[in-house]
């Protein structure tokens, strides 16, 4: 038998009962893939974190991820929730840890700050699609409960991608967004034919000071029907965002903050840093602070 160390752990927000909830084992040397899945469906948050031993000298910790219902190879929230745990278990001070997950190894930022920790993670490399065709953008609109009207004419319905792609749609106001009760079967049933499970709807229509866009991002394919702020959808939306030219920037870094999980009672930011060559994002960072919910033991 063995104690593992569990934690809830609320992301992209400093606030308890806010942002993204995320489960973390800090200690899951021993499991086996089959008791961390049991475990991600126990916590039945929209991912667990499971923190392992690195396996070689070329990055310094590992980390799984799983919804209640699968692993993904990577997760945003959940990736900052783990290596702030990982910190405040090792007391870190500022420095950069590679991780090997699912999509790689990728390095993230530890900034200390006072007691506490902000989280920088470096996603994969930026990929969007070409644009869906007419009919699945019609079928995805119609599961949505969207209109054409609705649609901000500017964005195109794309695929994007830093490692864990989601489908990118774009609407003119926040009161349309936050009002969305989409057809769930339906958008389940689209992932299997475009081999994408998240549809993330957001909008440049924001009246908070410093907030460019919000968001709502859905995956019932991976069993998790809303997921109130997530890293991996924020990530790639900056991508798309400088491919659309709607964050028009030539330069070489853009950066802008994302709100999203209002709808849901579960309000967090996302900080989404880019750089950018010819127009086009070739580095996404997501960054963001978290905060303990609780902490418990598994005996197992």
């Amino acid at each position: 038998m063995k104690r593992y160390r569990v934690y809830q752990v609320d992301s992209f927000t400093s606030e308890r009962f806010t942002g993204n909830p995320a489960g973390v084992v800090s200690n899951a040397d021993g499991l086996s893939e089959h008791q961390m899945q049991a475990i991600a469906r126990e916590l039945n948050n929209s991912e667990t974190a499971f923190i392992l031993s690195p396996s070689g000298a070329d990055h310094d910790v590992r980390i799984r991820f799983f919804t209640p219902t699968t692993e993904v190879p990577i997760c945003g929230h959940a990736t900052i929730a783990a290596h702030f745990v990982r910190a405040i278990e090792n007391d870190l001070p500022t420095c950069t840890v590679k991780h090997l997950t699912g999509v790689g190894i990728l390095p993230v930022d530890i900034v200390k700050s006072g007691s506490s920790y902000e989280i920088i993670m470096t996603q994969g490399k930026p990929e969007i699609s070409e644009p869906l065709n007419d009919e699945i953008e019609n079928d995805i609109m119609n599961a949505l409960g969207l209109s054409p009207l609705e649609r901000d004419e500017r964005c195109q319905i794309k695929i994007a991608s830093t490692g864990h792609s989601k489908v990118m749609i774009g609407i003119k106001d926040k009161k349309t967004l936050n009002g969305l009760q989409p057809n769930m079967y339906q958008l389940a049933k689209i992932s299997e034919r475009i081999g994408s499970n998240g549809y993330f709807v957001f909008t440049v229509d924001s009246d908070d000071n410093g907030i460019l866009t919000h968001g709502r991002m859905f995956a019932p394919a991976i069993g998790i029907p809303e997921d109130p702020v997530t890293g991996n959808a924020n990530g790639p939306l900056g991508a798309y965002l400088v491919d659309q030219k709607i964050l028009a920037s030539q330069d070489e870094a853009v950066s802008f903050m994302a709100k999203q999980g209002e709808a849901m009672g579960r309000p967090g930011i996302v900080k989404v840093s880019m750089k950018v060559n010819n127009g086009k994002a070739y580095q996404v960072q997501i960054g963001g602070r978290a905060v303990v919910a609780f902490k418990t033991e598994l005996e197992i």
